[in-house]
């Protein structure tokens, strides 16, 4: 495999990327290091892949890129680079998402037309769901997301199917439930709470913690990534959920078992944007990807505590 995969610094896509090489892929790794959080903690995600003799990074946006001398001989892509964060897409910052997650993911797509790519694969979101649909959430549910950041991952995911049904582009898209463990974000909740569970501070949640999310360990969702890319169907979209759908109490309770101390819980009112349950239908995977998630809850958030124990990032 002669993979491209954008987004290369990022959490997911580090991981993605060490997978890839582990198992004898030649890897272009691009991104642009946004500033959603700190350069310096994408650098550590970067450090062993740097060294890697089959590994090539470009510190580039999408849309600045020399794309045909990238993607000569790449035999896949994994489009990950994208502009996170669904409480900061309201206002005027909702032009860093057009750009980032709308416009860079079209002009990719163009890029790689008539290329003898084997397959695109699109990292999207359960943002695209909004809170309309029923539980379990089906690929085929009607999608009416409830953040602009959920529009512009759903903008992409149109873009990728006109692509593939026009163009032959042989796209396909992931729907990506709420992924956790080493090398997360540290906006994200799991990496807070964890944090804040090593030094004693206080958290912060947002509502009365009844709302659910189906949490997916970083290696179940890689696994699903390389899976797609080997024998996804073209033009379909697939659910990536980890089977832990849990309150965010029920974390709580979780990580002070993994850290071994109580939490101090500031509670403060729902958020604009933030979904009230998710829950992924991961039977569309299971038949055409053969994914099955292996990591439990607790033991993936006990990897990432260990992980965060161990982190520059808490020191």
């Amino acid at each position: 495999m002669n993979a491209l995969v954008t987004g290369t610094a990022g959490f997911i896509g580090s991981t993605l990327a060490r997978r890839l090489l582990d198992g004898g892929a030649r890897v272009v790794g691009l991104d642009c290091f946004t500033d959603y959080y700190a350069r310096s903690v994408k650098e550590r995600n970067l450090e062993a892949l740097r060294a890697h003799p089959q590994f090539t990074f470009h510190e580039v946006r999408v849309q600045d890129a020399d794309l045909v001398a990238l993607l000569r001989d790449t035999s896949h892509v994994f489009h990950l680079a994208a502009q996170a964060g669904v409480r900061r897409s309201w206002g005027r910052d909702f032009r860093v998402y057009t750009d980032h997650n709308v416009e860079a993911t079209q002009i990719l797509l163009e890029a790689c037309v008539g290329l003898p790519l084997e397959r695109f694969v699109y990292a999207s979101s359960s943002s695209v769901y909004g809170d309309a649909p029923a539980v379990p959430m089906r690929e085929d549910a009607a999608l009416q997301p409830v953040s602009p950041y959920g529009v512009t991952k759903l903008a992409a995911e149109h873009l990728c199917h006109l692509y593939a049904l026009n163009h032959g582009v042989p796209a396909t898209s992931l729907r990506y439930f709420t992924v956790y463990g080493p090398r997360q974000r540290p906006d994200m909740a799991f990496h807070r709470f964890l944090r804040a569970a090593l030094q004693g501070d206080t958290i912060q949640v947002y509502g009365d913690g009844s709302q659910t999310r189906d949490f997916t360990y970083v290696d179940d969702a890689v696994s699903a990534t390389i899976a797609a890319a080997e024998r996804g169907r073209i033009g379909a979209t697939y659910n990536i959920g980890g089977g832990s759908r849990v309150s965010v109490n029920d974390v709580i309770d979780i990580i002070e078992r993994v850290a071994g101390r109580r939490l101090r819980v500031d509670r403060g009112p729902a958020q604009k944007g933030d979904m009230r349950d998710t829950w992924a239908d991961t039977n569309r995977a299971r038949t055409d990807l053969g994914f099955a998630p292996s990591v439990s809850l607790e033991d993936g958030l006990t990897e990432e505590h260990r992980w965060l124990t161990s982190s520059p990032v808490v020191a």
